[in-house]
């Protein structure tokens, strides 16, 4: 590089290995939670179209779950699946920063093995005790 120019980020270094395994390991489960939530989504969609055709007292069906039920289940497995995704996003901008891989809370780094099974990880596993 002559003297008086700046790289950029890119131009710098490549990504050192154990943050681009880490963000094709966000990026895989970011892709899973987004499948996951879609899947959820369709069977919400489902469960409205069977509301409009299907009465609405349903809870002494002796056949089954009340729909009611269903929809309490659905809609918390919606909110658990966005929140995930929120903690996976998180994560993907922390390493994209560089910021990946240190403990929110005492500030030391976090064991590769705990990024490794859980890249989302925002503490050490002391902390997360």
């Amino acid at each position: 590089m002559a003297a008086g120019t700046e790289a950029t980020r890119d131009e710098r270094a490549p990504m050192p290995d154990g943050r681009a395994a880490r963000a094709a390991s966000v990026e895989a489960r970011r892709r899973a939670v987004r499948d996951a939530l879609a899947e959820v989504d369709r069977e919400l969609a489902d469960l409205r179209g069977m509301r409009e055709v299907l009465s609405d007292d349903d809870e002494h069906d002796p056949d089954g779950v009340s729909m009611s039920s269903e929809w309490s289940r659905l809609e918390g497995l919606r909110q658990a699946r966005l929140a995930e995704l929120a903690e996976v996003e998180a994560a993907a901008a922390r390493i994209a920063s560089g910021e990946d891989g240190i403990c929110a809370v005492c500030g030391r780094p976090i064991a590769p093995e705990r990024l490794e099974a859980r890249p989302q990880a925002t503490t050490c596993i002391d902390c997360a005790r």
